[in-house]
């Protein structure tokens, strides 16, 4: 497990920053007006959830175009709004910043189970993945959870990390893991792909609301990963001409017609994956969907079943 995050300490002063214009306000306005002030150190506490709401209102603007997916309807993008702005107070003020370490990696395990590498997005360190972490530990899965640092990089440049941890993870269950990737994650993963050449083996990709063919939103980017994410980018078009050389292992891409982040929704998706569509979630939402959840969950028995199969059927031709 890494020993700090970078990420971490911007997200806590950030949080501190925040907190603290918000209780300067209300002490400065609170003699003049009292609902001034609360209304004003409101509005800077809840400056995620307007962010949000504007968001999903291009996403019901953009969704028009994208004919290859539901156009959402307004209750579903009130749904997706209320739950990710709980998701983002959970994740961006709490999980990432101040317990991102909480969980240690748990690379080997009694079991016979599959490993999974769980990679966060844009913005994000392990800490995204603490539920996650804990649903495979009762079940026994191993797992390691990387930082993807620096945070504004190009994504190429996470490779590394990757592989790192497919080998730490390869080496100690003796079979490929799956990789469980949110968001940028889906990209990160692509890129160690190809950087490996083939040298590397992986039971599975999973991504959950990865921009595969890029995002509206990275129009606004200046940082050289989220260049490398806008719509239609030479980066994503370069990466996909080396996968027809080198094909991806087996991929699920989990998508959502209200995903604030990566839209339109089928950018989401990948022609020859396993694209399975869960509506009226946002982008860090789809993460946690039981949906979502239970079915890698089952990815991943079904991958670790097929490999004890295969496992007690080389035994016996060995015995015969």
């Amino acid at each position: 497990m890494p020993g700090h995050s970078r990420l971490a300490r911007l997200l806590q002063w950030t949080c501190a920053i925040q907190l603290g214009a918000a209780v300067a306000w209300l002490a400065w306005r609170w003699t003049a007006s009292p609902v001034q002030a609360i209304a004003g150190a409101l509005s800077i506490l809840l400056i995620a959830p307007i962010v949000l709401g504007l968001e999903l209102c291009i996403v019901a603007v953009v969704a028009r175009t994208d004919h290859a997916t539901p156009i959402p309807a307004a209750a579903q993008l009130l749904r997706a709004w209320l739950s990710e702005s709980a998701y983002w107070y959970r994740t961006f003020c709490w999980r990432q910043p101040f317990r991102w370490n909480t969980l240690a990696d748990q690379p080997s395990s009694a079991s016979q189970r599959t490993g999974v590498v769980l990679v966060h997005g844009f913005m994000c360190n392990r800490g995204f993945w603490t539920p996650w972490m804990r649903m495979l530990r009762q079940r026994g899965h191993p797992y390691v959870a990387v930082n993807l640092e620096p945070v504004f990089t190009g994504i190429e440049d996470y490779a590394r990390t990757i592989d790192d941890a497919v080998c730490q993870l390869t080496e100690a269950t003796r079979s490929p893991p799956v990789l469980v990737c949110h968001s940028m994650g889906g990209l990160a993963a692509r890129a160690w792909w190809r950087s490996t050449r083939g040298n590397r083996s992986v039971a599975r990709i999973v991504t959950i609301g990865t921009p595969h063919r890029g995002t509206w939103l990275a129009r606004f980017s200046r940082r050289p990963n989220g260049r490398q994410m806008q719509l239609q980018s030479a980066w994503l078009e370069q990466l996909s001409a080396h996968e027809a050389g080198q094909p991806l292992p087996v991929t699920t891409c989990w998508y959502s017609n209200c995903d604030n982040v990566v839209f339109p929704a089928s950018t989401a998706t990948l022609p020859l994956a396993d694209n399975r569509f869960v509506p009226g979630r946002a982008h860090v939402d789809l993460a946690f969907d039981e949906t979502v959840m239970r079915g890698t969950l089952a990815l991943l028995t079904e991958t670790s079943s097929r490999r004890q199969g295969e496992s007690v059927t080389g035994s016996h031709a060995e015995i015969g």
